[in-house]
């Protein structure tokens, strides 16, 4: 059942029963909305890094932090469309494309916009992280053929202003409704690991799973730890509350991609597949999120086959017949 009106004593039920009874009921949630053997693979590309005058004290692309990040301008068509051809080849279905600004300027969704069709006419489905967006340059993407827009909540409303102050959550909100406004896709999730508690942990999941619409993906990252930023140093989440939250997001939101995405090189293969047993049935594939170390997309594949998981859509390329999607 799709349900936008759980409250945090619910959840809180849902997260806390059992961990096995959590992962039958999540694994029966997955089974009954996917394939229980498919995950699909995106690919993720900074098209512009560094300088950002967020203060998120997580991200390493901050202006804010000293944290070695080589600053580079948006990144020329042709480069864009390089790294589009290789994913495909490498068996992603989906190419991400993530800017490190605050908001976008006209200028700038004009340059985005032309990327995403040269994208789009490589046959990739597209997605875009750019900031927080207007009414009409949301329009503009979309009728560039964005198909998603990322835009994450990142944690709980309760929390949010220990992590970041240079935007609230209800701008953060805005930006989703403008995205949905335009039609396209919504990818939004959050961060795990940055110090909150349980109850910051089940906020962030009932924020998302009460919006009007459920997002499309849901994106549950684990922190990667950057020194040079104010997490650094944050002890570490314990792995079995990393599954217990995606097995949470499944089960509250049953018809939606959960993506595990950043964190999965502080991953061992066995906690990797008990997140794919907790309804995780989609990852980025490729050396590099934005800035920070992804597993290796032999890695991936050696994965995938020991556990009989299938890329959505078709088999992956192999390693030795394709070049690996090249990530900045």
């Amino acid at each position: 059942m799709i349900r936008h009106d759980w409250t945090h004593d619910e959840a809180t039920a849902l997260y806390e029963q059992p961990f096995n009874d959590l992962l039958y009921q999540a694994q029966s949630a997955h089974r009954a909305h996917f394939d229980p053997n498919a995950v699909q693979i995106s690919t993720l590309l900074s098209i512009k890094t560094g300088g950002c005058p967020e203060d998120c004290k997580y991200c390493p692309q901050s202006v804010h932090y000293d944290t070695g990040v080589d600053p580079h301008a948006l990144l020329p068509l042709d480069d864009v469309r390089e790294c589009a051809q290789r994913a495909k080849q490498a068996g992603a279905t989906r190419f991400c494309m993530g800017a490190a600004w605050r908001s976008p300027t006209e200028a700038q969704v004009d340059n985005v916009a032309e990327l995403v069709r040269v994208v789009n006419a490589e046959g990739l489905e597209t997605c875009a992280t750019l900031g927080m967006l207007t009414a009409d340059q949301a329009e503009r993407l979309a009728s560039a053929g964005l198909a998603y827009y990322n835009h994450n909540l990142d944690t709980s409303p309760e929390i949010y202003g220990d992590i970041i102050t240079t935007r609230t959550y209800s701008d953060r909100m805005e930006t989703l409704a403008h995205v949905r406004s335009a039609g396209m896709n919504v990818c939004c999730g959050g961060i795990v690991g940055m110090g909150e508690d349980r109850p910051g942990r089940i906020g962030l999941l009932v924020e998302l799973a009460n919006l009007p619409e459920h997002p499309e993906s849901v994106p549950i990252n684990m922190l990667v730890q950057v020194e040079g930023t104010p997490l650094y140093g944050t002890p570490k989440l314990d792995v079995f509350e990393f599954v217990r939250t995606v097995a949470a997001a499944r089960i509250m939101m049953p018809d939606s991609f959960v993506r595990l995405s950043a964190g999965r090189t502080e991953m061992t293969p066995e906690a990797q597949a008990l997140c794919f047993l907790a309804g995780a049935n989609s990852i980025f594939c490729g050396d590099k999120l934005l800035t920070t170390a992804n597993p290796e997309f032999d890695e991936d594949m050696a994965l995938f086959d020991q556990l009989g998981i299938e890329p959505l859509g078709g088999e992956a390329a192999q390693p030795e017949d394709a070049e690996r999607a090249v990530l900045r």
